[in-house]
């Protein structure tokens, strides 16, 4: 690993960010995102921008950061023990976007690069990233299109690639407490390396650079659906499933937080607002009951 190599990706990275904000704020009359700079004590730093109390997002985050230290936390070295004691940089792009219509969906997508050193050993570097879908009131044709334009990302790089990490998704995007997935999936991929830098380093721009066609085209059709209280509340109390997963079992959270990362930023995926409720359970037949019973279980949804 070179720092060209390293060069060439954070570059990609901040361009990322770059485009993903553009086309997010194309929706908005007239909210935008708001730039915040900071910079990490043990090394390294971060550009957060935030978007909020806008016609169509009520909060979204989107993070570039690029950070470095002598000890990489529990959370990444738990499965991966060779890694302990080694120095680190990590560097990614994190999103996610809560919209105010409860017929839009939130999204999120996640693009990193680790490399971890050890003086006489060699260097241990990878790639990770995906992005999944936590609808409300779902669409089939929505989801259809999310898990297209996923297999449209990975089918440059083989026919096992998307079955493969949209499985992945399936299982790591799942609360175990509830039995049941956080939303809809879409792709999750980890520690790829195998495949060398230049064709790993190519599909993780594939998965970022497929994430706005997946997502815009859902955004801008259901932006304007008219709704109620009724369907606000329920989206309240499904966010809070959306805090319960990203406290509980998300590695970027852990791996942010257990690192001494800028707890601003590692928590602006957080939705604004959130609500719990003892017990509750859907009326049955209910719009609501159908994204229990039709959209939070893993399944097959392009029948290929």
């Amino acid at each position: 690993m070179n720092t060209d190599n390293i060069t060439q990706v954070k570059n990609y990275l901040l361009n990322l960010q770059d485009q993903i904000c553009a086309a997010l704020e194309s929706v908005e009359p007239e909210a935008r995102f708001i730039e915040d700079l900071w910079d990490r004590v043990e090394g390294g730093g971060g550009r957060t921008r935030v978007l909020a109390n806008g016609l169509v997002i009520e909060q979204g985050g989107v993070n570039f950061s690029h950070v470095s230290g002598f000890k990489l936390p529990p959370s990444a070295t738990a499965k991966r023990p060779e890694l302990a004691e080694r120095q680190f940089q990590a560097m990614g792009v994190s999103l996610v976007i809560h919209p105010n219509n409860p017929y839009v969906p939130t999204s999120h997508a996640n693009v990193r690069f680790l490399i971890a050193e050890k003086p006489g050993e060699p260097t241990i570097w990878w790639f990770g990233g995906g992005f999944d879908l936590t609808p409300f009131y779902a669409f089939k044709e929505d989801v259809l299109h999310w898990h297209q334009t996923a297999r449209a990302a990975c089918q440059p790089f083989g026919d096992d690639i998307y079955p493969t990490y949209k499985k992945w998704c399936d299982e790591y995007f799942f609360l175990k407490h509830r039995n049941e997935t956080r939303g809809v999936g879409g792709l999750f991929f980890d520690d790829l390396n195998e495949w060398g830098f230049d064709k790993s380093f190519a599909f993780m721009q594939s998965v970022a650079n497929h994430y706005i066609e997946a997502y815009l085209p859902i955004l801008q059709k259901r932006k304007d659906t008219p709704y109620g209280d009724r369907e606000r509340d329920f989206q309240l109390y499904r966010r809070g499933r959306y805090v319960e997963f990203n406290l509980v079992y998300d590695r970027g959270t852990l791996f942010g937080l257990q690192s001494g990362g800028r707890t601003e930023s590692i928590l602006m995926s957080m939705p604004p607002l959130a609500q719990w409720k003892y017990n509750w359970q859907p009326e049955p037949g209910s719009a609501e009951a159908m994204l229990y019973e039709d959209y939070l279980k893993p399944q097959n949804w392009l029948g290929d």
